[in-house]
């Protein structure tokens, strides 16, 4: 839901004060629609292009996982051999062809035919990033190297997407841009999803069924609000997950789950008598965030043989990866199926002789920690897999075609005349008030919200002025 040109002869409505329309009976809806109708208006014509480039470069995003397997396949799959080598070797395999890369983390074969990932820091690759060495599990052969990004693997083309959708390539002057774009879609969502349901129509199938017939303005508008309605909640969701991590408003919502004790919890694998480090929080996990890139501890050391079958022993299986000791810190072994029902438990292993320092189970989560896990997974299409992957594609598609259907709108009712001016003096002050405090509070905490609305108002406000001015020149 974007765009809904609010110049339309069949919703029209007379002047109202609030005292009239408390009389007349249109109720709260008749004083709020105005006020609706221009913000959605506005907010459609001038944030739907961030919009538009944020949905392309999330569907684009969304078709990348299926593409990576093709793409990689030479990387990814290997055929199924008898016995698969002990994880030791293959990883000796790994820093023989680069020897001049640190192994920082393994991620061993987690079913038939596919590949061992071997993670390292190395010099010549982009800061933030590990190279990823592919070795056959049955034969200890290299099978490529590629650069890997975030704690999802996400390879060169999945990479590369993902940073057009988060800043444009355009590093955290371009953060602002998916700031902004998440930051409206609720606000434009919502106040279409009013729009539509507050609507006058013969029957209730027209809420949700589009009409058909040949085209016109009254049948794009009726796919633009029908598709909106089926989407609305998925667009909200997105809207919410998305600031999660962003730049401003994503400080606040850490603030806020700290308060409210929905912190991600970590597991502790710092060797007794070393100092502990880090915040104890792992932050999204997501993909977003920089590959792990500390040099590999000295000292007695059981092997990664060892520690992988001291974690199994803890119940660690399936998909995992392994992180190398650093100083002063043990091995961590965390479970990384992200699919539902989810395992991501971890262990932390004293590598001095293989014995689990501390353990920590997804379960005993904070349950806002959780929700913050599974929302984050599923805004980067890792939850569900493949299903989740095909709705985020038509969650970006249908916002798509919401935006083109909402500007066709507006050019076939051109010049788009909005709501005339003074829409919150129909608002009853008992209503407008809590209004207006409630638009202050998630300004604030929605930064780039706040900021561009009041540039809105700004902008609208000298607009009104110089019409004024020009009326009384005439």
């Amino acid at each position: 839901m974007t765009i809904d040109d609010p110049a339309r002869p069949d919703t029209a409505e007379a002047p109202t004060t609030p005292e009239s329309a408390a009389a007349n009976g249109k109720g709260t809806w008749s004083a709020l629609r105005p006020l609706v109708l221009r913000l959605h208006f506005y907010a459609g014509v001038l944030i739907a292009p961030f919009l538009l480039v944020a949905a392309t470069s999330g569907l684009l995003y969304a078709l990348s996982f299926q593409a990576e397997k093709v793409l990689y396949a030479h990387e990814l799959e290997v055929p199924v051999g008898d016995k698969v080598l002990p994880l030791s070797q293959q990883v000796h395999a790994a820093t023989k062809v680069n020897p001049n890369g640190t192994v920082t983390a393994v991620w061993p074969s987690a079913e038939d035919g596919a590949t061992t990932r071997v993670l390292m820091a190395d010099p010549d690759v982009e800061e933030g990033k590990s190279l990823a060495v592919f070795v056959d599990p049955y034969t200890a052969e290299i099978r490529g190297q590629l650069p890997s990004f975030g704690s999802s693997g996400a390879l060169p083309l999945r990479t590369w997407l993902d940073e057009l959708h988060a800043d444009l390539h355009l590093g955290e002057l371009g953060r602002n841009y998916s700031e902004l774009a998440a930051s409206w879609l609720w606000v434009i969502a919502l106040g279409g999803l009013l729009l539509w349901i507050g609507r006058k129509r013969k029957n209730r199938r027209a809420l949700i069924v589009p009409e058909r017939g040949p085209k016109s303005r009254r049948r794009t508008r009726s796919w633009h609000g029908s598709v909106g309605l089926w989407a609305v909640t998925g667009l909200v969701l997105l809207s919410a997950t998305g600031l999660t991590w962003s730049r401003y408003a994503g400080e606040n919502i850490d603030m806020v789950r700290e308060q409210l004790g929905g912190a991600t919890p970590s597991v502790s694998a710092t060797l007794e008598g070393a100092t502990a480090g880090g915040s104890g929080h792992e932050g999204h996990g997501s993909g977003h965030g920089g590959g792990h890139q500390t040099p590999a501890a000295k000292g007695p050391d059981v092997g990664i043989d060892q520690v992988v079958e001291a974690a199994r022993a803890k119940g660690i299986e399936g998909k995992m990866s392994v992180v190398l000791p650093s100083e002063g810190k043990g091995y961590v072994v965390k479970e990384t199926d992200t699919q539902f029902p989810v395992h991501l438990d971890s262990v932390a292993v004293n590598p001095a002789d293989g014995t689990v320092m501390d353990e920590l189970r997804f379960a005993d989560y904070p349950v806002l920690a959780q929700l913050t896990r599974f929302g984050i997974d599923a805004h980067t299409g890792v939850f569900l897999g493949l299903f989740n992957q095909l709705a985020l594609a038509a969650l970006a598609l249908s916002l798509i075609l919401l935006i083109l259907w909402g500007y066709r709108m507006w050019w076939l009712r051109r010049p788009g005349r909005p709501v005339a001016r003074g829409a919150w003096r129909k608002v009853p002050p008992t209503m407008l008030l809590p209004l207006l405090a409630v638009t202050a509070l998630v300004g604030w905490f929605v930064p780039m919200l706040g900021l561009s609305l009041l540039a809105f108002l700004v902008v609208d406000l000298a607009l009104g002025l110089l019409a004024r001015a020009r009326s009384k020149a005439a």
